[in-house]
């Protein structure tokens, strides 16, 4: 079994904006909070994108 082991940026890159943005999301003010809160979404989505190729890697 071989690991996708490129994929580990994508997990590491999920993981920082989880990161920053969740406590980014409670300090910031209206507008920007907004944008945290996206960046968060994007970063699950990143890190979940990472796991599932680096485990999987034929998936898609």
């Amino acid at each position: 079994m071989s690991i996708g082991y490129k994929y580990i940026g994508l997990i590491m890159a999920g993981l920082a904006a989880i990161c920053w943005g969740l406590p980014a999301s409670h300090r910031l003010k209206f507008p920007f909070d907004i944008g945290a809160a996206l960046i968060v979404l994007a970063g699950v989505i990143a890190m979940t994108l990472g796991v599932l190729l680096t485990c999987i890697p034929g998936f898609f």
